[in-house]
């Protein structure tokens, strides 16, 4: 988000425009064009950048305050929120707490969301599904000593994983969730 950056965001991508915006500014937070407790630019100059109405960037905003990335003082600004720098090891079999171990006391899941859906082509495919057949899709996000890490979704056959939102939202762990449905390693 360098002032020589340019702003780009897709107007016909399928992400909305604010989660769009959102996603550009952890990349700049990443990136370090903002230190910690630095000040973003005013709503204005951002809903400019991206050419965008003020409240889309507020809805932006707003999103990444509730995931713990900024905190918004009325009348001062938005501030990018000091954290400390977790490291979170990549590969095939990675898993959320394992990865985390060592470096925070307590990791889990939260579940946010969960819905039955028609399987698109590539959700089909992935699961060796019949096109448009039902899959329950898991919005969630990983948290460390209380703080969001992570976002993900997830897509499950509806009949051989039915309850297993509900398993998520007990258990706060995917591979918990999954133990229930006999399936020990994944």
């Amino acid at each position: 988000m360098s002032g020589q950056q340019a702003a780009s965001i897709e107007r016909r991508s399928g992400v909305s425009l604010w989660r769009q915006i959102a996603d550009q500014i952890l990349q700049g937070i990443a990136a370090g064009d903002f230190a910690e407790n630095a000040a973003l630019p005013p709503e204005m100059a951002l809903a400019e950048r991206y050419g965008v109405n003020r409240h889309t960037v507020r809805s932006a905003i707003a999103a990444l305050v509730q995931e713990g990335v900024l905190r918004a003082e009325q009348g001062r600004g938005t501030f990018v929120l000091s954290r400390k720098r977790l490291s979170y090891p990549i590969g095939a079999r990675t898993r959320f707490s394992t990865g985390l171990q060592g470096q925070t006391s307590e990791r889990h899941i939260a579940l946010l969301a969960s819905s039955v859906e028609p399987a698109s082509r590539r959700i089909a495919d992935a699961l060796k599904l019949a096109r448009g057949a039902a899959v329950l899709r898991l919005e969630t996000r990983g948290e460390a000593d209380g703080h969001p890490v992570s976002r993900a979704t997830a897509w499950f056959d509806a009949k051989r994983f039915a309850g297993i939102d509900a398993a998520m939202a007990e258990t706060g762990s995917v591979t918990a969730s999954l133990k229930r449905f006999g399936i020990n390693d994944y």
